[in-house]
């Protein structure tokens, strides 16, 4: 069996190591091209934010359709890392129509992933206008934590709090909408106008 001319041998050889010299073009290729793409999210930060939505609002439904409470603000900024909200200017509005309609403001917020915590930061300013025989209600603190699943208000911060013509002051408070209870922790003075006879 002839192996043929030495010009084909030479022939064969070259398109031989041209097709090897393409193969591992490829493969070096694909390598580069499945490293960039599996690197790329690792190069993003994990503290920093994935998207940013500016003048917002967004209304929290009940399981019946109807509208709890609704959150508003300047910037709403979102955090991948821990699946969490920051908000600026945030200002918060209770929709339920069996409870009197209570609005909340602050400089800042964040809320975790499942709106089950909502943190406001930084003159914080609660108010309950009056309605009926109910006065009107207003709290200023430097933080407030709301968890509106369970109708609930708390701080470990100073507030103050007006309640018509009454007024209190403390640190630390807890408010059970749902169960109407309400303390005040420590330092707790307030001022009650005269009874009338």
């Amino acid at each position: 069996m002839s192996n043929g001319p030495p010009s084909s041998r030479v022939r064969l050889g070259m398109i031989l190591a041209l097709l090897a010299a393409l193969a591992l073009g490829s493969f070096w290729m694909r390598e580069v091209l499945r490293r960039s793409s599996h690197e790329t999210p690792s190069e993003i930060p994990k503290d920093e934010p994935d998207y940013i939505i500016e003048k917002f609002n967004f209304v929290r439904m009940s399981k019946t359709g109807h509208g709890r409470y609704n959150i508003s603000g300047e910037k709403l900024v979102h955090y991948p890392e821990n699946d969490s909200f920051e908000i600026q200017e945030p200002v918060m509005n209770t929709l339920d129509n069996d409870q009197s309609p209570m609005a909340m403001r602050a400089e800042r917020a964040i809320v975790d992933q499942a709106g089950d915590k909502i943190h406001l930061y930084s003159n914080v300013q609660m108010d309950r206008p009056a309605v009926g025989t109910s006065e009107h209600f207003h709290l200023v603190s430097e933080y407030l934590l709301i968890l509106p699943n369970a109708d609930i208000m708390q701080t470990d911060k100073a507030v103050d709090i007006t309640y018509g013509s009454i007024k209190l002051s403390g640190t630390g408070m807890f408010a059970n909408n749902a169960t109407r209870e309400f303390r005040l922790s420590s330092d707790v003075r307030g001022t009650y106008p005269p009874l009338r006879r």
